[in-house]
């Protein structure tokens, strides 16, 4: 603790600096002795070995006058003897490690316990060999006064079971074991007795365990002390996968059901977790008459007078219910829904039987087992969902959901990131009553939650946005309104941690995001971002996942100035980079760019920058390079990559010729080699694979860039088309105040009902003109040509307007505006010109009109 001390209260002034240095002097004054007092002469001369002994003799020679840690290593290296030479290490090694076992401490036994297995699974010798030698071995240190050791020689003797012949079995286990499980054998010797015949019982037929296995089970579940008869009940499940559903149900059920009426909590804790694993070998009747009234009696105990089940039940609750699903009535299905609810919330709130005091005084233990509860609870979810149907979830089980969500303690919201996922497979169209809880999730403070929910968020997020009924590129960002800042925060936060492993695991779930939100959101709010991590991070493996899923996002991206301007700050900032870290990270992506582009685009836009870094004055950048050569040859095409494949063997010549370095000179040469023996792909052959793939790729790279020319097409018609509706408003504010200045004239002077209508339908032949004017698919002189007869032909036209009309047409055609219109350099300048000629016959007409309505007048 003394060094922590001095680093989190450091001080640099010359006083306190002394006193530091004279701190670690007196350390190392301390240490020396320790260090030249590991072994003295004496000691090191019994250690010495003759060398000239060979392995067999060595082993022997330690094993009979050596120390105990020199006999522990032979019997560790008893596997390498046995495969070198089996039969001497059978004959002279093998004895003297039983002479020795007999008094040799824990960690000899250990290791022999081990070594013993080893040789099993290597198969060096023959089965009946192994039984012959060592089984006799493994039974005499099984009943070891060290429960650790006679644990150890247990599990390897239950892996040679399944080994061993039946005939074998039985003769050196089965029928030793019957005197063994008696009552007047020790504990030790009735506990190792249950777990041998729990083993037993999937290695011999039925009739075999009814006449020999099954009294012995029977005798130590009624055994006097309450570890063997928890032991033995333990094995009841195993017993009955061997001896099949009849006898399970005439011998095992009923000594389940003693059993779970037993005086001991641990007896009546295995009995409910066997009853809940026989389950499915149970019929209807046997689960309503038998198993369910046991179920209902253990949770009613569970909150009154026996909390020690608590924890189990609520980790079997959920397999439970849907065991017994089919014999619920509605009535016991809402009570065990409700039970799983108050599991939910144990510990959180005041509980029915509990008074406020008791909640005050809970021990630390309480807690834990109320959190251990809440944990189970939140594992059972996903089996709770199915039990209530995924169409009752938010009128049943959301508020719980919610709950276990926002829960105080880490462990439980874990649990819940945990099975994030499986609830959202099982809501499936419902998926979006649980956006919120994701973003909760995802700025849960604990690193560890967000860890356990990033294994699977590539497909949350598809399911958030394809499994709801608003599926549809334009909802995507519609239906998590919240997720683009819950995943920045999350970076962020893991940025700040010192769990790189968990930031670098984030990075690489994100490359999924351009198939969940759109290129634009991903272009401003996290490809800079990766940039910013490639160039500033210190860790290597989240600076790699970094650029890959910078590379991702680059091949997605359906903007050609994004593309171009993140290209440009990749080789800009990372491949003429000041730091050589940079340089090599730039390298790194270009493996990317590879992996994931065509050839075409790397050689268009990384080839010659790659080939630069061959001046590098950095020999790692320069050895990394040559590494990296064959796949950059391998991007070529020719002969459309000629002078690109003529870049690269005069790079590799002042390679050969001019580096210095001698370890990046061997690369080199040995990297000439390898170029020299690849073949390059001609663009009229595909045949490969790899070629193949790379047509693919660069067939979507051209898909994308024709999209985006399609939306920027897209985007200039509706342009055109808000200038067209501009212009026609801008027309019929005009003609509005021109109409009204002919209303207050036609009131002024009677008898002017005709120069109104011809006013209307005047205005109507100015929009038809203005809208045909304004639109560019037509040629001009065409369009001025058709949209005249509309006009003389609209109906309510008196003689004088349609000779007006007439004239009209006549100025239309005449050769003076042909040539004038012919003479405009576009179709933009048309419309202004044309709309000048309108606006001057359209004052004719008016004074033509109006003379006519006086002369009426009059």
């Amino acid at each position: 603790m003394h060094p922590i001390i001095i680093f989190s209260k450091m001080d640099f002034s010359q006083s306190n600096l002394f006193g530091y240095i004279e701190d670690l002097q007196e350390l190392t004054i301390i240490e020396r002795p320790v260090r030249r007092s590991l072994k003295t002469p004496e000691e090191i001369e019994r250690l010495t070995v003759d060398e000239e002994l060979s392995d067999i003799e060595r082993a022997v020679y330690l094993l009979s006058s050596g120390q105990d840690i020199q006999g522990t290593s032979v019997v560790a290296n008893l596997p390498v003897l046995m495969r070198q030479n089996p039969a001497e290490t059978l004959r002279r090694v093998l004895p003297k490690i039983r002479e020795v076992l007999h008094v040799a401490g824990v960690e000899m036994q250990l290791t022999a316990a081990v070594s013993f297995l080893t040789v099993l699974q290597d198969e060096s010798v023959s089965v009946h060999t192994y039984s012959h030698s060592f089984l006799h071995i493994i039974l005499q240190n099984l009943e070891h006064r060290d429960a650790g050791v006679s644990n150890a020689w247990l599990e390897t003797l239950l892996a040679v079971i399944e080994a061993l012949p039946k005939e074998t079995v039985r003769h050196e286990i089965l029928n030793p074991l019957v005197s063994k499980a008696q009552l007047s054998q020790t504990l030790q010797s009735r506990l190792v007795s249950c777990k041998i015949m729990g083993k037993l019982a999937n290695k011999f037929e039925a009739h075999i365990i009814k006449r020999e296995i099954l009294p012995l089970v029977k005798s130590l579940c009624q055994d006097v002390e309450y570890e063997v008869r928890t032991c033995m009940c333990r094995q009841l499940e195993h017993i009955a996968q061997g001896v099949g559903t009849e006898l399970t149900k005439s011998v095992v059920l009923p000594e389940l059901v003693e059993l779970a009426r037993d005086e001991g909590s641990s007896v009546r804790l295995a009995a409910f977790e066997t009853l809940v694993n026989l389950l499915d070998m149970f019929d209807a009747d046997d689960r309503s008459q038998t198993v369910l009234p046991l179920v209902k009696s253990f949770c009613e105990k569970s909150f009154k007078a026996d909390e020690s089940i608590l924890v189990s039940l609520s980790f079997h609750l959920g397999k439970l219910c849907n065991g017994l699903y089919g014999i619920f009535t509605p009535e016991q299905h809402l009570r065990f829904l409700e039970f799983y609810k108050k599991l939910s919330t144990l510990g959180l709130q005041q509980e029915n039987g509990h008074n406020d005091n008791q909640l005050q005084l809970q021990t630390l233990e309480q807690e834990k087992k109320y959190i251990s509860v809440r944990k189970n609870c939140a594992y059972n979810f996903p089996a709770m969902i199915v039990f209530v149907d995924p169409k009752n979830f938010h009128l049943e089980l959301y508020s719980i959901f919610f709950c276990l969500c926002h829960d105080p303690e880490v462990p439980v919201r874990y649990t819940m990131a945990i099975s994030f996922y499986e609830v959202a497979k099982l809501l499936n169209s419902g998926v979006y009553t649980i956006h919120k809880e994701l973003v909760t999730l995802l700025q849960d403070e604990s690193l560890e939650v967000l860890d356990a929910l990033v294994g699977h968020l590539p497909e949350i997020l598809e399911l958030m946005t394809n499994g709801g009924e608003n599926s549809g590129s334009e909802s995507k960002l519609l239906s998590i309104p919240d997720l683009i800042p819950a995943l920045t925060t999350a970076e962020q936060r893991a940025a700040t941690s010192l769990k790189w492993r968990t930031h670098e695991k984030l990075l690489q779930k994100y490359a999924c995001l351009p198939q969940i939100i759109s290129s634009d959101q991903i272009y401003y709010r996290f490809l800079h971002r990766m940039l910013t991590i490639v160039l500033t991070n210190n860790v290597l493996p989240v600076q790699k996942a970094a650029a890959r899923t910078l590379c991702v996002y680059l091949r997605y991206n359906r903007k050609q100035e994004q593309r171009h301007e993140i290209i440009q700050k990749l080789i800009e900032q990372l491949g003429q980079g000041k730091s050589y870290w940079n340089r090599l990270r730039f390298l790194d992506t270009c493996e990317f760019i590879m992996e994931l582009f065509s050839k075409s685009f790397f050689c268009k836009y990384f080839f010659l920058p790659v080939l630069e870094l061959t001046h590098d004055p950095v020999a790692n950048v320069r050895m990394k390079l040559c590494y990296l050569l064959p796949k950059v040859k391998s991007t070529l095409k020719i002969p459309t990559d000629k002078h690109l494949l003529q870049q690269l063997e005069l790079c590799i010549r002042k390679l050969l010729c001019q580096e210095k370095d001698k370890d990046v000179l061997t690369i080199v040469k040995r990297t000439v080699l390898e170029l020299d023996r690849m073949e390059i792909s001609v663009d009229a052959k595909r045949f490969y694979k790899n070629d193949i793939l790379d047509q693919e790729k660069e067939r979507q790279e051209h898909l994308l860039l024709e999209m985006e020319q399609m939306e920027k097409e897209k985007q200039q018609n509706e342009g055109r088309s808000t200038n067209i509706n501009d212009k026609m408003f801008e027309k019929k504010r005009r003609d509005s105040k021109t109409s009204l200045l002919t209303k207050s004239i036609t009131l002024s002077v009677p008898g002017s009902s005709l120069g109104t209508s011809a006013g209307k339908e005047d205005k109507k032949s100015k929009l038809v003109r203005s809208q045909s004017f304004n639109t560019q698919a037509l040629h001009p002189k065409y369009s001025s040509i058709d949209k005249c007869p509309n006009k003389s032909s609209a109906p309510g036209y008196t003689s004088s307007v349609s000779g007006m009309g007439k004239s009209c047409m006549l100025s239309f055609s005449d050769d003076s505006f042909r040539s004038h219109s012919t003479g405009n350099s576009g179709n933009a300048a048309f419309p202004s010109s044309s709309r000048s000629l309108f606006n001057s016959a359209d004052q004719k007409n008016n004074g033509n009109r109006e003379g006519q309505s006086r002369k009426a007048s009059m």
